[in-house]
């Protein structure tokens, strides 16, 4: 039983979010997620962080899909929109302050006091263009047909692995609240395919693709599905994965499928043993576990290695400010920008002295992190001794000026030597 006090606006607010459902369950307007955020203090080992909400057609009825975020792992649950109104109900005061709900017509957020006392507000939104929502653009006045230009897709959207995980309706539609991670994926393979001509890989039979740290594997998943279905080939895609729930959801959808050459398995990039590999995908692995999969894809020979580095807390507290330096690095915010321009430049160097043309660049705006930065490593076709020394040389000369001590995947090089 729901024991939160009643508040006139929480109640409007869940009037509304019960309009919208039944709205679109009798085929009006789509409402797209809702939003639970601000957690009131629970104590004890409830570390839950916030809440989506999104539609879901299951077995032809419209049901609420939960995905409750925790400190170390998601949750997914499914419930009918009866049971799905009483569980927001329940959540929303008890459990979190802040509700944010989207709809075709209107953005709905309610804040809730430490005292539960609400505040509604409502904004109508634009419609937004088909070709603007598809790309995850903000909503734009429509252009004249002369200006209007159709953007290239790696993938579309009536691949069925999208409506598995989400990202599509099973008639081929995008969901409106997976518009950036859509954008995200589009990106993601246009670098890849870019990635695999440069190395020559694009016409091999047979590619070996690793990705550590697969999360939900949209990016596996996608993969995968450009390379068996949009380029014919037969690879082996495997998606490396600490969470067992995620492992296990993203084999289900795999089975239900029917996918050949693609799995997920459970473990850790800093104890997975080497085996050879044509690609090697890590991102957003914690500050040194980028290292360790960089390290392993080079001892598996792989001839791309692309990585989307998170966290840079190595360097920091080794690194010298020297002078002029000094009063542009009292500030905590450069500090740690420099660190991380210094952790991946060191990484790049690192592995042009191991025969890889390297690029450093800004990737799109991920999804649930402000890190877009993306190191792109293809192995050159000959050997350039000189450059490779001279990349040595540099990584040398960049530790002494800043001082630094040690770096950790020129530890684990130095090790494997």
């Amino acid at each position: 039983m729901n024991d939160t006090p009643s508040d006139p606006a929480r109640e409007r607010f869940l009037q509304r979010l019960a309009d919208a459902a039944q709205a679109h369950a009798a085929g009006g307007p789509a409402w797209h997620r809702l939003l639970l955020t601000k957690p009131v203090p629970q104590g004890g080992a409830n570390d839950l962080q916030r809440v989506q909400v999104r539609p879901l057609l299951l077995r032809g009825q419209p049901h609420f899909s939960f995905v409750s975020s925790h400190a170390t792992k998601d949750l997914t649950k499914n419930l009918p929109v009866a049971e799905g109104l009483v569980q927001v109900a329940a959540l929303l005061g008890s459990h979190f302050r802040n509700a944010h709900l989207h709809t075709a017509a209107e953005e709905v957020q309610l804040v809730l006091s430490k005292k539960g006392k609400g505040h509604l507000t409502a904004h109508a939104v634009a419609a937004v263009p088909a070709a603007a929502a598809e790309d995850g653009g903000e909503p734009t006045a429509a252009l004249p047909a002369a200006h209007d230009r159709a953007k290239q897709r790696w993938l579309t959207l009536d691949r069925p692995f999208l409506a598995a995980l989400g990202v599509a309706t099973p008639q081929g539609s995008l969901v409106p609240a997976m518009a950036r991670k859509w954008k995200q994926i589009n990106k993601f393979v246009e670098i890849f395919a870019h990635a695999l001509d440069k190395a020559g890989l694009a016409v091999q039979a047979g590619i070996e693709v690793v990705d550590f740290g697969a999360g939900r594997a949209y990016l596996t998943f996608a993969v995968h599905d450009w390379l068996t279905h949009g380029r014919g080939l037969a690879a082996r895609v495997t998606g490396v994965e600490l969470r067992p729930d995620l492992v296990a959801e993203g084999n289900a959808s795999i089975a239900r499928l029917g996918l050949q050459g693609l799995r997920l398995q459970q473990g850790d990039v800093r104890d997975w043993q080497a085996e050879p590999m044509d690609v090697m995908i890590a991102l957003h692995a914690c500050d040194t576990a980028t290292d360790h999969a960089i390290h392993l894809g080079l001892q598996a020979g792989a001839r791309v290695i692309l990585c989307s580095p998170c966290c840079h807390k190595q360097l920091r507290p080794q690194l010298l400010s020297p002078h002029p330096l000094r009063s542009v690095f009292q500030h905590g915010i450069h500090a740690e920008q420099q660190a991380e321009m210094l952790t991946d430049s060191l990484r790049a160097l690192l592995l042009e002295s191991r025969g890889y043309d390297t690029q450093v660049f800004e990737f799109v705006a991920l999804e649930h992190t402000r890190k877009n930065k993306m190191i792109l490593a293809v192995k050159r076709a000959q050997p350039q001794p000189a450059a490779m020394a001279a990349a040595l040389e540099q990584v040398q000369e960049v530790k002494r000026y800043f001082g630094v001590k040690e770096q950790a995947l020129e530890t684990l090089l130095m090790a494997s030597a």
